[in-house]
């Protein structure tokens, strides 16, 4: 149990910093944001691309694999886009 909570926030730092490369968010979050957005960018990517959109390989977000970390920066970069979106309306 407490390892899969280690590694659920190892995979979210990585996907989260990964996602902030993509995005060019790098410099303005530290390790914490980008487990944070890496974690709820997992959920989101296999929410949109698997509930929603019936992509079974997106089931595998967030897990310590390959494809998991590809849906997860996927996602993660959908969720930092939404925010600078929601950030540019205010």
């Amino acid at each position: 149990m407490i390892v899969s909570w280690i590694i659920a926030i190892i995979v979210g730092g990585i996907v989260g910093w990964l996602a902030s490369l993509i995005m060019r968010t790098d410099e303005q979050q530290g390790i914490l944001a980008n487990v944070v957005v890496g974690v709820i960018g997992a959920l989101l990517a296999r929410f949109i691309f698997t509930d929603v959109l019936g992509i079974g390989a997106a089931a595998a977000a967030g897990t310590l694999s390959l494809l998991g970390i590809l849906w997860g920066v996927i996602g993660a970069v959908v969720l930092i886009a939404i925010l600078k979106w929601v950030n540019v309306l205010r």
